[in-house]
C-alpha cells in the first residue's frame, strides 16, 4: 500500500522531499537496534505466559527532560519489569520511517510507542498496534479531542500521552517598550513584524517552514484560520483548493515576499526555530508549548504567549500531541499496558508539564491554581487545544503530509503561484485519499488484543 501511494504522488516529488539519506539513516538505526534486540521471524523469543517482563519505550529524543525521573521511579517500583527508553530522531518524518521499518519487519524491539497523534489510523489499520480496553483508563478525565485522536474506527488503539496546540510566542519586553499589545489578527502581526521588530534589531516572525511535517502544521493553521480546510469532516474528500485556503497560503507567501518572514526560516524545524527565537533574533515565534521550558527562570518577564492570530481575530491551531500505543509484536504487552496506565496518572502528567512543558491530557491540571501561577499561559493553552483542529485522520497520512508540505514549500519559494500549488495539491491529495479509503484492518478479522496466539497475550492476563 505504501509503495502504491508513493507512486501515485509521483516519484520525482518523493525523491526530492524525502531524500535517500533519511531512509538510510532510519535503516541503519534499525539495524543497530536489531543487533541488540531483534529476532528473526523464525527465532522470535516466546512471550512470557502472563505478558510481563522488561520493556522498551520508543520516544522522540526531544521529549526526554521529563522522562528520566519518571522512568527511574517506575523502575524502582518494578525492577522485574524495568523500562528502557529508545530515543528516536527529533524530526517526525524520520521517526515515522524508523518505526515503520521495524513494525513492517514485525520486530519486537519496541514495546510501548510514543507516536504522533496523526499516525494512529495508519498504525492501527496495518495491524502494527493493538486495540486497548477503554475500561482500563479514565478517558472521561482526559481532554475529549485528545481521546478522539487515539481511536480508529471507533476503537481505542492508543491512549493520549500529551496534547498540543500551536501558540504565538512574543517578546513581551520589546512590545512593552514599543507600547504595543500582542497581535490578535494577521494585520496586527504583519504590522508589528514589519515595523517594531526592525526598530529593535529583530526579524519579524519565525515558524517551522522546512520541508517536513512542521510545514504541514503551519499551512493547516493558516488555512483553518482563514475558514478553509484540507479535507471534509469525514476525511473522504479533498477541499483544499478553495478561496479560504488560498487566503491562508497567500498570507504566508506574502510574508516571505515582503520580508517580515525571513527566508532563513525555510530551513527551520522545531529546534532551529526555537533556538533562533531564544537567541534574540525574532519578535514572534509560532511553536509548540514545550518551548516554554527552555526560556529560562524569568521567562514571564521577557516573553509572552498568546493564541495564534487569524484574519479577523484569534486563529486556529493544529491539534498536536502524542499517543501511547502497544506494538502488536511486543513480547510483554501486560507490562506495556501497566506502564501506559502509569504514564497517564496525575503525578506523571504533572511532572511532564513541570519539567518539559508538555501539555497534559488530564483536564484537571489546567485548573490547578499552583500550576496556573507557575505557568500563566495554561488557560490560553487550554482554550487553544479545545478549539484546535486535527490534521487529516487517514491511513496514508504520511503521504498526504508529503504532498501538503511539498506543494506549500514550492509556493513559499516562489516556484509556483499559491493558486497553482493548491490546484496541484488538490489533485495529488485526491489520489492519496482514494488509495487509503479501504482500510486493511477491515479484512483482518477479530481484534488482535483478544487473539490468544503465541505472540499476543490473552486479555485476562493483563495486570493492573
Amino acid at each position: 500500500m505504501r509503495s502504491t501511494i508513493a507512486a501515485v504522488v509521483a516519484g520525482a516529488l518523493l525523491a526530492r522531499l524525502r531524500a535517500p539519506l533519511t531512509w538510510l539513516m532510519a535503516l541503519l538505526a534499525t539495524a543497530a537496534m536489531c543487533t541488540a534486540g531483534c529476532a528473526s521471524a523464525a527465532g522470535q523469543p516466546v512471550p512470557s505466559a502472563d505478558g510481563l517482563g522488561k520493556i522498551t519505550f520508543a520516544i522522540g529524543s526531544d521529549d526526554i527532560n521529563w522522562l528520566r525521573p519518571v522512568i527511574a521511579k517506575w523502575n524502582a517500583i518494578h525492577p522485574g519489569q524495568a523500562v528502557t527508553a529508545l530515543y528516536l530522531p527529533q524530526a517526525a518524518n524520520v521517526q515515522l520511517d524508523q518505526l515503520v521499518a521495524n513494525l513492517q519487519a514485525k520486530s519486537p524491539v519496541y514495546d510501548v510507542i510514543d507516536m504522533d497523534v496523526v499516525w494512529t489510523a495508519e498504525f492501527a489499520a496495518n495491524g502494527w498496534i493493538i486495540p486497548l480496553p477503554e475500561s482500563k483508563f479514565p478517558l472521561g478525565d482526559f481532554i475529549p479531542s485528545a481521546v478522539k485522536t487515539a481511536k480508529y474506527q471507533s476503537r481505542l488503539y492508543a491512549v493520549p500521552d500529551y496534547s498540543n496546540a500551536g501558540l504565538l510566542y512574543y517578546r513581551r519586553d520589546i512590545l512593552t517598550k514599543a507600547h504595543q499589545q500582542p497581535p490578535t489578527t494577521w494585520a496586527q502581526l504583519k504590522y508589528l513584524a514589519k515595523t517594531v521588530a526592525p526598530r529593535y534589531g529583530l526579524a519579524g516572525y519565525a515558524g517551522t517552514f522546512a520541508q517536513y511535517e512542521g510545514l504541514t502544521v503551519n499551512f493547516a493553521e493558516a488555512v483553518q484560520s482563514a475558514g478553509g480546510s484540507i479535507l471534509n469532516p469525514s476525511d473522504t474528500q479533498v477541499t483544499v483548493d478553495s478561496p479560504q485556503a488560498l487566503a491562508g497560503l497567500q498570507f504566508l507567501v506574502d510574508g516571505f515576499r515582503q520580508g517580515w518572514i525571513p527566508r532563513s526560516t525555510l530551513r527551520y524545524e522545531e529546534v532551529a526555530a526555537q533556538e533562533a527565537f531564544e537567541s534574540g533574533r525574532f519578535l514572534f515565534l509560532n511553536d509548540w508549548p514545550d518551548v516554554y521550558a527552555t526560556l529560562g527562570p524569568d521567562a514571564n518577564r521577557t516573553y509572552g504567549i498568546a493564541a495564534l492570530p487569524g484574519p479577523g481575530g484569534p486563529g486556529s491551531s493544529s491539534l498536536g500531541g502524542a499517543n501511547l500505543a502497544i506494538s502488536a509484536f511486543s513480547q510483554h504487552q501486560g507490562t506495556a499496558l501497566s506502564f501506559i496506565q502509569y504514564l497517564t496518572e496525575y503525578d506523571q502528567q504533572k511532572t511532564m508539564l513541570e519539567l518539559g512543558s508538555f501539555p497534559p491530557v488530564l483536564e484537571s491540571l489546567y485548573h490547578d491554581p499552583s500550576l496556573t501561577a507557575r505557568f500563566p499561559y495554561l488557560p490560553t493553552l487550554y482554550q487553544a487545544i479545545k478549539s484546535a483542529q486535527p490534521r487529516p485522520a487517514i491511513t496514508s497520512y504520511d503521504q498526504a503530509s508529503l504532498v501538503i508540505f511539498g506543494e506549500t514549500y514550492q509556493a513559499l519559494e516562489g516556484q509556483k503561484t499559491p493558486r497553482q500549488a493548491l490546484a496541484d495539491m488538490q489533485k495529488l491529495l485526491t489520489q492519496v485519499v482514494r488509495s487509503g479509503l479501504t482500510p486493511p484492518l477491515a479484512e483482518q478479522g477479530p481484534a488482535r488484543y483478544s487473539n490468544n496466539s503465541p505472540t499476543q497475550i490473552p486479555i485476562g492476563a493483563i495486570h493492573t
